[in-house]
C-alpha cells in the first residue's frame, strides 16, 4: 500500500506482545525532492504500540514512511487493557513509546498524569468528523489523531418487523406481534448491568452524567445523573426489569446467539455485532434507538485514535508519521476494513457510508451520540453506576429512586475526595 500523504491519522487497539522492526531503505533522493514532498530532514527512529488486528495495516504505513523518511519505525504489540497504565508508567521514565494507540475516554487520566503531548491539526481539523475532534479534545486542546468511531444502535431483522420502530413502547409492541421469544434484546451484567448500552434510555428522560461546557467539554462540577430524570429513568428501569425486557441473565453473547438464531427481532449493539447476523443470513437495519422518556435517545460515541507522547524525543518525526501516513485517508479506509468502525476522516468516513448500508445505519445513530466523558472524574461514576442498575433492573435492593439518589451521592462522594 503507497500512502497518499494527505491524511490524518489512525488508531489500533492490542494484543499479544512482540516488536516488529521495520526498518525499509531511505529515499535516494534528497529531503524535498522525492516522493513524500518532505522539505525537513528527518532521522533515527520512533516507537508505536499497535494491536495485532491492525499491525499488518500499520507495518504498510510504517514501510512507506521508512522508504521516504530513512526513519526507522519499531511497532510494538501489547494487551489493549495493558497500554494505558504501562504508558503513564513509563513516560516520566523516558522508557515508553512515541506513540499509543488508544480509546478517548483514556484522555483524562494521559492529560493529568502529563503524558500525553497535544497534536496541532491546523487546517486538517476541517477533514474529521466533529464529533471525534470533540472526543478528542481536552481544556481546550486537541491531544492525538482519531482515527475510527462507533456507537450503538438498534440491529432490526427486517424479515420479522418491517417498519422501524417509533419508540420505545411501540418497539416493544411490535417485537411482541412478531410472536418470537424475546420481544427486544440488549446483553447485560449479572452484577454490573451495561450502562453503556442502557445510556440511550437514561438520555432520553433528560439525565446525562455530567453537564456541558459552553465548549463542549463536560463539567465535573455539574453532575447530573441524579437529578429528577434520573430518578424517572431508575423507575421506569425497574418496570423493564419486573417485565422481563432487561434481564441480567442474558449476557451480549446470548443476546447475539439469540437474535442471530432469530428469536428476537431487535437487538440493541454496535457494529460489532452485525457481521455475525449477516453471516447468520438475516435481513438487517440499524434503526435510531428509541426513546424511552420523551427526549432523544443519545448513545455514547467512542473514538479511537493515536496519543503522542509528552516525552518524545522524535517529535517531528512522529508528527509527521501520525498527519502524514498514518492519517492518510487510505490507511482509514484499511483500517475500516479490518475493524468495521466508521473511520473518522470525513472523506474515508464517506465512502465506508456511501459503500455499506449498514455502517450508513449507525453513522445515522450516531448523529444523535455524545463523546463518553474522557475526565477523569468518570471513574467515580463507573465504580457505582452499573451495580446500581443491576440492583435495581433485579429488584433487589428496594426503591430505585432511593437506589439512585444513594448511587449519585456516593458518585459525588468520591469525585470530592
Amino acid at each position: 500500500m503507497k500512502v497518499n500523504k494527505r491524511g490524518i491519522l489512525a488508531f489500533g487497539a492490542i494484543a499479544a506482545t512482540s516488536a516488529i522492526v521495520l526498518t525499509g531503505c531511505a529515499s535516494d533522493s534528497p529531503a524535498g525532492e522525492g516522493d513524500s514532498g518532505n522539505t525537513t530532514d528527518f532521522s533515527g527512529q520512533i516507537t508505536v504500540w499497535v494491536d495485532a488486528d491492525r499491525a499488518g495495516v500499520m507495518e504498510d504505513a510504517a514501510a512507506d514512511f521508512t522508504a521516504d523518511t530513512g526513519v526507522k519505525v519499531s511497532l510494538v504489540q501489547k494487551e489493549f487493557g495493558e497500554i494505558r497504565d504501562q504508558f503513564v508508567q513509563q513516560v516520566p521514565t523516558g522508557k515508553g513509546p512515541d506513540v499509543i494507540v488508544g480509546a478517548h475516554d483514556w484522555l483524562g487520566v494521559l492529560v493529568e498524569n502529563g503524558v500525553a503531548a497535544p497534536v496541532e491539526l491546523g487546517d486538517r481539523a476541517g477533514e474529521f468528523e466533529q464529533v471525534a475532534l470533540d472526543a478528542f479534545s481536552y481544556n481546550g486542546q486537541v491531544y492525538g489523531v482519531p482515527y475510527a468511531i462507533e456507537n450503538i444502535g438498534l440491529l432490526r431483522n427486517t424479515d420479522l418487523v418491517a417498519e422501524a420502530p417509533t419508540d420505545f413502547d411501540d418497539m416493544i409492541a411490535k417485537g411482541e406481534a412478531a410472536g418470537t421469544e424475546y420481544a427486544f434484546l440488549v446483553g447485560l451484567d449479572p452484577e454490573a448491568a451495561d450502562p453503556y448500552h442502557l445510556y440511550p434510555f437514561q438520555t432520553s428522560f433528560g439525565a446525562p452524567v455530567f453537564g456541558q461546557n459552553a465548549d463542549g467539554s463536560y463539567n465535573p462540577d455539574d453532575l447530573q445523573i441524579g437529578n429528577d430524570g434520573g430518578k424517572e429513568f431508575a423507575g421506569w428501569l425497574a418496570e423493564q426489569g419486573a417485565a422481563g425486557v432487561f434481564n441480567t441473565n442474558i449476557t451480549g453473547d446470548l443476546a447475539k446467539e439469540n437474535f442471530n438464531s432469530g428469536k428476537a427481532p431487535f437487538f440493541l449493539t454496535g457494529p460489532w455485532n452485525a457481521p455475525s447476523a449477516v453471516e447468520a443470513g438475516l435481513n438487517v437495519a440499524v434503526d435510531m434507538i428509541p426513546s424511552a422518556g420523551g427526549q432523544d435517545a443519545q448513545p455514547f460515541a467512542g473514538v479511537q485514535g493515536f496519543f503522542l507522547s509528552a516525552e518524545s524525543e522524535n517529535k517531528l518525526a512522529a508528527n509527521e508519521f501520525l498527519l502524514n501516513y498514518v492519517g492518510s485517508e487510505e490507511v482509514q479506509t484499511a483500517l475500516y476494513e479490518v475493524g468495521g468502525r466508521a473511520p473518522a476522516l470525513t472523506s474515508a468516513f464517506e465512502a465506508a457510508v456511501a459503500g455499506d448500508p449498514i455502517t450508513a445505519g449507525f453513522g445515522e445513530v450516531g448523529v444523535n451520540a455524545v463523546p463518553m466523558p474522557s475526565i477523569p472524574e468518570m471513574g467515580a461514576v463507573w465504580q457505582y453506576w452499573g451495580v446500581t442498575e443491576a440492583a435495581i433492573i433485579n429488584g433487589s435492593g428496594g426503591d430505585p429512586a432511593a437506589l439512585w439518589e444513594k448511587m449519585t451521592a456516593d458518585i459525588q462522594g468520591a469525585i470530592s475526595e
